[in-house]
């Protein structure tokens, strides 16, 4: 995920070292149209739908991110908000994962103290997604402050029964990630897949889904295919990166993408596979050069 907290401290410190940085591949892809016949993905095989987090190129002006997801075959953008969507549909794209909704990722539903004020955001917000054709909204637990499993489940539940009418009734299904409390999210609460699973059996609703991130989900419990043959019905999105350090989903990491990827293909999935990694290498042509092999890579 979304690691919104992460996208914060990345756009401090410039995921391209710098804004100049995202500025030259912004003018890199006006200068070389179409970067542009390589950046075609020829033949990508359409079993899987192709997405990019919008945080992780985050200081590329979104209209230039649209333009090099054309490129290289993606159908949507991760992670959008209203102001985004108008850029979106006019270069063909869609909001493959909205936000905008919550809080933070720290104060969500396992803590009553939000209800109210998550109820509120979330009521304005799904009507919002409905009318501009999109259908995922990503949603938090939050951290546990001491609370304990059962506490968090029955907390969680009690709030998001609120709004799940209105999210039927517009056609929206809201994603709750589930996030790696070791290394990236400490005390967040939806840190395993059993929890979130416990969670949807709870709320026997078509309109929760969880968000499953393999590499956060690497880093708490690992046997990823096992997990998704077993689980696959629970889970709405997939997130992908390479697990240690968050970076290209290629051969230098742990998580065997392609094998991945074809299990989320063999349980039928038909939703967006949306890569959120960070460039191993920061230059412009090689971060989009990565974007590329990475779409490649869990192309299956």
């Amino acid at each position: 995920m979304t690691d919104l907290s992460d996208r914060a401290t990345m756009t401090r410190r410039g995921l391209f070292h710098g804004a100049s940085g995202l500025a030259a591949l912004g003018a890199g892809l006006g200068a070389v149209p179409l970067m542009a016949q390589d950046a075609q993905p020829a033949g990508l095989q359409g079993n899987i739908n192709h997405s990019v987090a919008r945080w992780t190129f985050g200081d590329l002006p979104l209209a230039d991110l649209c333009q090099l997801a054309r490129q290289t075959g993606l159908g949507a953008i991760d992670l959008c908000g209203p102001d985004d969507w108008p850029v979106l549909a006019e270069h063909g794209l869609a909001s493959s994962m909205c936000n905008g909704a919550e809080i933070s990722l720290e104060d969500g539903w396992a803590d009553p103290a939000n209800h109210n004020e998550l109820t509120e955001r979330y009521l304005r917000h799904i009507p919002l997604v409905a009318e501009a054709g999109h259908v995922n909204l990503i949603c938090f637990s939050g951290n546990r402050r001491g609370m304990s499993d059962e506490d968090g489940l029955r907390h969680c539940a009690e709030g998001l029964s609120r709004i799940l009418p209105a999210a039927r009734d517009a056609g929206v299904v809201l994603q709750m990630e589930l996030l790696n409390s070791r290394v990236n999210h400490p005390d967040y609460m939806c840190d395993r897949s059993a929890w979130g699973v416990a969670l949807c059996e709870r709320l026997q609703s078509p309109q929760f889904k969880l968000l499953y991130d393999i590499y956060h989900m690497q880093i708490m419990e690992g046997d990823v295919i096992r997990t998704i043959m077993r689980d696959h019905r629970w889970f709405g999105h997939y997130h992908t990166a390479g697990n240690p350090g968050r970076n290209d989903p290629d051969d230098s990491q742990e998580l065997n993408y392609p094998a991945i990827c074809r299990a989320i293909r063999d349980t039928g999935y038909q939703g967006w596979v949306a890569q959120e990694f960070i460039p191993r290498d920061p230059a412009p042509q090689a971060a989009a050069a990565s974007l590329r092999d990475a779409v490649l890579t869990c192309d299956v």
